[in-house]
């Protein structure tokens, strides 16, 4: 596997749960504590942090120490990668499908 594929891999496993996503969703509105992260959810800190572990590895997530505060960032670029990928084989099935719609377009008639 090369790198892009890893990188896009872990971009599309790090949207595919729904409080990584939320998580996600309020860095959007600015960098925050990992604690401040945490609040709205119903699990554990070790379990925030796993998640954004993951995130952190697809690199969507950014974090700096500040002595023991850890204060996340988002990062949207890897999503323009993962964009290119679905654009691309969206571009391909549709122009499968449209050739599809042809052919049987001209047997029926």
């Amino acid at each position: 596997m090369n790198n892009a594929s890893v990188e896009l891999d872990n971009t599309l496993l790090a949207l595919a749960d729904p409080t990584r996503r939320a998580i996600l969703q309020r860095l959007t509105q600015g960098p925050a504590r990992v604690t401040e992260l945490a609040k709205p959810f119903r699990i554990s800190l070790n379990s925030v942090s796993k998640h954004i572990r993951i995130l952190e590895r697809a690199k969507l997530v950014h974090r700096q120490v500040a002595g023991r505060e850890h204060i996340l960032s988002y990062d949207p670029a890897p999503l323009l990668d993962a964009e290119a990928w679905i654009q691309a084989h969206l571009l391909f099935w549709n122009e499968q499908l449209d050739d599809l719609e042809a052919r049987l377009r001209a047997e029926t008639k």
